[in-house]
C-alpha cells in the first residue's frame, strides 16, 4: 500500500468519526423523549421541540456552512463542527429546564451542520473517481452503524447512568475526532471570495419557515393563521433569496449547479428517497406496537433496516465506481418501492420474521440507491463548489426526512379518521390507514426510480474545475 493510498483511508477514518456522531446522538435523544417529560415536568408537545429545533436549525444552515467550507477550507469547518458539537453536548448535560435543553440543541445542531455539510466534500476532494463510491459507501456504513447502535446504547445509558450521560458520550468522541482530523486531514485552500450574508439569512428564513409549515401544519391546521404565515414567509424569502443570488458577485448558492443534469436529478432523487424512508421509519414502530410487539422486539425489528444497509452500502459503492449511478440507483429505488408495497400486505397475524424480511429488503434497496447516487452528485460538481454541493445534498436529505414524516403521518391520520367515520373497527381502520401510507411511500420511491433513470450516467469522472 502506497503512502498516498494509506493517507486517503486515514482521512476517511477521521470523517467517519464525525459521520457516526449525529446518527447516534439523534437516535439516543429520540429514545430519551419520555424521560425528558418526567425530568423537566413538561408535556410531549413541548418536548417535541427538542428534536424539532435541532432539525430546523440543522437543515436551514447546511447551505451556509457549505459555502463557508468552500471559502475557509473543508478541514477547518469540519473541526469547528466537532468542537461546537462537543462543547454544546457538555453544556446540554447541565440543562436545568426544558427551555435550556431546547436552546442548546440549536447550538448542537450548528455543530452537526458543519460536520454533515463537509463529509462528502472532504471524501470527494481526496479520493479519485474510481474509489469515490467505495469511500462514500464506507461512510454510509458508519451512519448505519450509528442508527443501529443508538437505540440500544441510549436505553443502556438512560437505565444505568441517567439522562445526562446521553450527552456526555459525545464529548470524548468529539475530542478524539478533532485531534485525529487535525493530524490526518490535509488543509485545503478555500476560494478567495466574499461571503454573502444576505443570501445566507434569506435562505435560512425560507427553509426554516417551509420546514415549520410542513412539520407543524397538520397540528396547527393547514389553513390556520400560523400555517399561512409560515408558508407566506417561506415563499417571500425564497423570492428574495433568488433575487439576491442573481445580483451579488459571489452568491451563496451557485445556480449553475442546477444546469448539471446528474446533480439536479440526483438531488431530486435524494429528496424522494428520504421521503419514502422516513415515512416507513416513522410509522413502522406504531404498527409494531399495534401488533403487540414489546419495546425490545420493536428495537430488534427496526435494527434490521440499518444493519442490512451496513453490509450492502460498501458493496454498492464498489459497483458504482465500476458501472456508474444511473442503473444502480434506479434498481435500488425499485427494490425500495417493492419493499414498501410488501409492507402494505402485512396483517395482524404477520410474524416478526416476515416484517424483518421486508425491512431488510428495504435496506438492500436503500443501500443500492444511496451510495451510487451520492457519488454521482458529488462527482458531477465543480471542484471549487464541493462544499456547496455536499451541503445541498445534505439539505435535500434533511428536507426529505421532514417531508416524509409530515406526509406519512398526515396520510395515516386522515385515512384513519375517514375509516373510523365509516364505522370500521379500530383494528381495521388502523391497518388500512397504515397500508395506504406505505403505498404512498412506495409511490415516492417509484418516482425516485424515474428521476434516477433520466439522469446522465456519471462514471469515473472528476469534478470539473
Amino acid at each position: 500500500m502506497s503512502q498516498k493510498h494509506y493517507n486517503k483511508w486515514l482521512i476517511l477514518s477521521a470523517v467517519v468519526i464525525g459521520s457516526i456522531m449525529g446518527p447516534i446522538d439523534g437516535s439516543i435523544v429520540n429514545i430519551a423523549m419520555p424521560e425528558f417529560t418526567k425530568v423537566f415536568h413538561t408535556n410531549i408537545t413541548t418536548v417535541s421541540w427538542v428534536s424539532m429545533t435541532y432539525l430546523l436549525v440543522l437543515s436551514s444552515l447546511m447551505m451556509t456552512f457549505g459555502r463557508l467550507g468552500d471559502m475557509l477550507g473543508y478541514k477547518k469547518l469540519y473541526q469547528y463542527g466537532l468542537l461546537t458539537f462537543s462543547i454544546s453536548s457538555a453544556i446540554l448535560s447541565f440543562s436545568v429546564n426544558i427551555y435550556m435543553l431546547i436552546i442548546m440543541r440549536a447550538f448542537q445542531a450548528i455543530g452537526a451542520g458543519m460536520l454533515m455539510s463537509m463529509t462528502s466534500a472532504i471524501i470527494t476532494s481526496v479520493f479519485p473517481p474510481n474509489e469515490r463510491g467505495k469511500a462514500l459507501g464506507i461512510n454510509a456504513m458508519s451512519i448505519s452503524i450509528g442508527l443501529a447502535i443508538g437505540p440500544t446504547l441510549g436505553g443502556f445509558l438512560l437505565s444505568n447512568l441517567g439522562w445526562q450521560s446521553i450527552f456526555y458520550i459525545n464529548v470524548p468522541i468529539g475530542i478524539i475526532g478533532y485531534i485525529w482530523a487535525h493530524i490526518v486531514v490535509p488543509d485545503n485552500k478555500g476560494v478567495p471570495e466574499k461571503f454573502d450574508p444576505y443570501g445566507s439569512i434569506s435562505f435560512f428564513i425560507f427553509l426554516a419557515s417551509l420546514l415549520l409549515f410542513i412539520s407543524e401544519g397538520g397540528t396547527w391546521g393547514w389553513t390556520s393563521l400560523s400555517s399561512i404565515i409560515s408558508l407566506l414567509t417561506s415563499v417571500i424569502f425564497l423570492i428574495i433569496f433568488v433575487i439576491i443570488e442573481n445580483k451579488v458577485d459571489f452568491p451563496m448558492f451557485d445556480f449553475s449547479l442546477l444546469k448539471i443534469r446528474s446533480f439536479t436529478f440526483g438531488n431530486i432523487s435524494t429528496l424522494l428517497n428520504f421521503m419514502a424512508q422516513n415515512t416507513m421509519t416513522f410509522l413502522t414502530p406504531f404498527l409494531l406496537q399495534h401488533l403487540g410487539f414489546t419495546t425490545e422486539k420493536t428495537g430488534i425489528i427496526m435494527t434490521s433496516f440499518p444493519l442490512v444497509m451496513f453490509i450492502v452500502a460498501p458493496l454498492s459503492g464498489i459497483l458504482a465506481d465500476r458501472y456508474g449511478a444511473q442503473i444502480l440507483s434506479t434498481i435500488g429505488a425499485v427494490i425500495s418501492a417493492t419493499a414498501l408495497f410488501l409492507m402494505a400486505t402485512l396483517t395482524e397475524k404477520s410474524t416478526m420474521f416476515t416484517i424483518m424480511a421486508r425491512l431488510s429488503l428495504f435496506g438492500v434497496g436503500n443501500a443500492i440507491f444511496q451510495t451510487p447516487n451520492n457519488s454521482a452528485i458529488m462527482g458531477s460538481a465543480p471542484k471549487n463548489r464541493l462544499g456547496v454541493a455536499s451541503a445541498f445534498l445534505a439539505t435535500m436529505r434533511n428536507v426529505g426526512m421532514v417531508m416524509g414524516i409530515a406526509v406519512g403521518s398526515a396520510i395515516f391520520t386522515n385515512r384513519l379518521k375517514a375509516y373510523q367515520a365509516l364505522k370500521f373497527s379500530s383494528n381495521a381502520s388502523f391497518m388500512i390507514a397504515i397500508k395506504e401510507a406505505y403505498i404512498a411511500a412506495g409511490i415516492f420511491s417509484f418516482i425516485c426510480a424515474f428521476t434516477s433513470l433520466v439522469r446522465n450516467n456519471v462514471k469515473l469522472i472528476q469534478g470539473k474545475d
